[in-house]
């Protein structure tokens, strides 16, 4: 019933308002994908999940699940079916503001950030040093004014912080100071739960505000491939629930490590490690809103490194947004991800076509896609302005053409032939040329002569620039000074606050 709803036809608006829907690129036949969607459930059913604790492994055996003698867990198809029946399958994800919110699932191509990158390509020396609370604050000021990037996950782990609470909070306490858009959260354990719901509470102007606003989910990386739960991440996603986080959980096998080497069997595994936490999530809050990140990564089998640029991690990822999309399951995808330690040629061609294909594929959220270099061990609010000025032209070309009548009008068309013989100074062109088209803010598109008079600068020299521009601004308003100054009261919130006034 699900995957009927994903083939019945689109009613195309032709004024195309919100994000474009993507869905066009198929890298699987339609029997392929049924083949590793059964292979899944079967997967589930024979070989299931290990590791959980015992807790949860009664919790799956009240809701049909079984353990065989070695303490595997089993989940049969009817089971899985009836907790993807209950699952919402479109997760409305609230921003700070209202106008800022998402709606996950089969309605738009929404790009953003993600990952856990432990240095800081440092614009000021062109060094790499450990990043800190500070840079994850400036990574979400300038997500904040990226006006093709919908939403945050938190990038970059603040290494000037200790690991736990204090990380915790003041990560939580960096992403919502720095930006309105919805945003995402890590834990390094249930404990910290709730003091950052606390948090999130207080900026909101009360206990009990952030469970009717829940703008920044619970990330859980709920499943360690190949096939096994994690026991932190299973409590993480319990009490999370618990306290009306949506949760987004994450399945990140390797292929030729952590999964199998051929990409088939690579995403029949990580679609089995998504479904598992589906089933996790019914059994604790049936229809609880939740997102599920399934990032097949991929190993240079010559070293058994991640690799994020490649051709194979573009078509593996796109593959997996058809895989969820035919299940009807909002979810995210890698992208983004180049093995480049700097923003240059290979950067940007990695970038380029592994986030244009899961675009084109109709990826609910494009993750890990803006801001990283290194395989995602560097992050750099650089390198971020860069992409969103990519993403605006990837969003674009998702979006298509659209064909009206007076598109092909030979009215026009004699007027034009029979009088200037150019259309710039048509009306029509006037009115499309804000609609029809993208321009780059970055990107250069001057003469070679004009450039060169201009002082020859490197689209690196100019997101310098960008970045200087946008933290000369006053910091974002969306948290009020009295609220701040409660926050700051409540908890040890290590950013000085000279950076948030």
């Amino acid at each position: 019933m699900r995957r009927g709803k994903r083939a019945a036809p689109v009613e195309q608006n032709s004024a195309r308002s919100g994000p474009p829907l993507g869905g066009a690129y198929l890298p699987l036949s339609s029997v392929d994908r049924d083949r590793i969607v059964e292979h899944s459930f079967e997967m589930l059913s024979k070989v299931g999940m290990a590791d959980a604790p015992d807790r949860y492994v009664d919790l799956l055996i009240a809701g049909g699940a079984s353990q065989r003698e070695d303490g595997r867990v089993l989940m049969p198809r009817s089971m899985v079916e009836a907790a993807l029946e209950r699952a919402p399958s479109v997760v409305n994800l609230p921003g700070f503001i209202d106008d800022r919110g998402l709606s996950i699932g089969g309605s738009g191509v929404h790009m953003g950030t993600g990952g856990a990158a432990v240095q800081t390509l440092d614009a000021t020396t062109d060094s790499y040093r450990d990043s800190t609370l500070a840079d994850l604050y400036t990574m979400m000021r300038v997500l904040d004014a990226s006006p093709n990037i919908g939403y945050g996950l938190r990038p970059l782990i603040a290494r000037d912080c200790a690991p736990g609470l204090d990380l915790d909070l003041n990560s939580a306490y960096a992403v919502v100071a720095g930006t309105s858009k919805p945003t995402g959260v890590s834990f390094t354990s249930a404990d910290t739960v709730d003091p950052v719901v606390d948090l999130f509470d207080l900026a909101l102007g009360g206990e009990g505000r952030f469970a009717l606003q829940p703008f920044s989910m619970a990330v859980v990386v709920h499943a360690v491939p190949p096939m096994r739960f994690s026991p932190e991440g299973c409590e993480i996603m319990e009490r999370a629930i618990a306290r009306g986080m949506i949760v987004q959980t994450c399945s990140a096998g390797q292929a030729g490590a952590t999964s199998p080497p051929s990409l088939a069997g690579s995403l029949a595994q990580g679609l089995a490690e998504i479904l598992a936490g589906i089933v996790l999530a019914d059994a604790l809050k049936p229809g609880h809103p939740c997102i599920h990140a399934f990032m097949p990564f991929v190993s240079d089998l010559r070293s058994g490194a991640m690799t994020g640029g490649g051709g194979e991690a573009a078509v593996v990822s796109a593959a997996a947004a058809q895989l969820l999309r035919s299940l009807d399951i909002p979810h995210a995808v890698s992208a983004g991800i180049t093995d480049s330690k700097v923003p240059d040629n290979q950067a940007g061609y990695e970038k380029g076509y592994t986030v244009t294909l899961a675009a084109h594929a109709g990826a609910d959220m494009v993750q890990l896609s803006v801001g990283m270099l290194g395989s995602i061990m560097v992050a750099s609010p650089e390198a971020l302005v860069i992409d969103d000025d990519m993403c605006g032209a990837i969003l674009r070309s998702v979006r298509g053409i659209e064909v009206e009548s007076e598109y092909l009008d030979l009215a026009i068309l004699e007027a034009v032939v029979t009088g200037d013989g150019h259309y710039l100074s048509h009306a029509q062109t006037l009115e499309l040329m804000r609609t029809e088209y993208v321009y780059p803010g970055l990107g250069d598109r001057a003469s070679v002569t004009e450039w060169i008079d201009a002082g020859g600068t490197t689209i690196w020299e100019r997101s310098k620039v960008k970045v200087a521009e946008i933290l000369s601004q006053p910091p974002p308003a969306h948290l009020p000074a009295e609220r701040d100054a409660a926050l700051r009261a409540a908890f040890d919130i290590r950013l000085p606050s000279g950076l948030t006034s």
